[in-house]
């Protein structure tokens, strides 16, 4: 499948994906939003891909946000049906079973910290710089980012960042826990990278059900996910890489997972 706003390279059991319109700052207008939905379409059934990357071209941004242009024809219904496919986009995103790593390197405001929210954590360089200032434009975030925002790093943070439409810089996000870590920008692509091979070279039947069990954390109680845990536990037990992951810590040797 083609792409003309992203970019897709396959390797080392990782999916890279770029966001590739830099003369718009990587801005998600509405087909870009349609390319993601199809790029994880593809990389779900994809064998080969372990994990995911999601990154900007070149050095300035990261996702500056949404198209305004596009935004600014919208109607009420227009806006809330657009809104409702963004959501759906990150949703997708967010459900995905395999892990998803945003690697911010620059402005990731708007709509763009709205996609970093719905990847499953984030690492970004030490010039990237996060937002939601839709309020400046006559808006709220609409792709998710009231409930993503305020799931993570709390309600009073995430209502301050929205009202207020303030930037905050990476050392900022990394110390309210809206990133897991910074490096400088040169070093982010290898930095990356090494975070994904580490979970890469892991079972991949058990990493993926504990994307399954985290991601319940927001949609049951702890009665309610601790059964669903368990069940997912079973459930690891009965696969090859169970078996070949305890033989190996007993036999004191590295293990030799074959994601069965």
């Amino acid at each position: 499948m083609e792409f003309k706003n992203l970019l897709l390279r396959k390797a080392d059991g990782l999916g890279w994906i770029t966001i590739n319109r830099p003369d718009k700052l990587n801005a998600l207008n509405h087909a870009t939003l349609v390319e993601l939905k199809n790029i994880f379409e593809e990389l779900k059934n994809n064998d080969e891909v372990y994990s995911v990357i999601i990154t900007g071209s070149g050095e300035k941004a990261f996702v500056a946000g949404a198209d305004i242009a596009e935004l600014n024809k919208l109607n009420m219904i227009e806006g809330k049906k657009i809104a409702e496919f963004g959501q759906s986009v990150f949703n997708t995103i967010e459900n995905f079973e395999k892990p998803v790593i945003a690697a911010v390197n620059g402005f990731a405001l708007g709509g763009g910290c709205e996609l970093a929210l719905a990847c499953h954590f984030r690492v970004a360089s030490e010039n990237a710089k996060f937002g939601q200032p839709e309020v400046n434009l006559g808006i709220i975030p609409g792709y998710g980012g009231t409930q993503r925002l305020a799931r993570l790093i709390g309600s009073g943070r995430a209502m301050e960042m929205i009202l207020t439409g303030d930037m905050i810089d990476a050392n900022e996000a990394l110390r309210i826990g809206l990133v897991n870590k910074v490096f400088p920008a040169s070093e982010l692509q290898a930095k990356v990278f090494e975070i994904a091979q580490k979970i890469n070279s892991k079972g991949q039947q058990a990493i993926r059900l504990a994307v399954k069990a985290v991601k319940a954390v927001d949609k049951m109680n702890l009665n309610e996910g601790l059964d669903f845990e368990a069940v997912l536990f079973g459930l690891c037990c009965g696969t090859e890489d169970f078996k070949e992951g305890t033989s190996a810590f007993l036999e004191k040797r590295k293990p030799a997972f074959k994601n069965k």
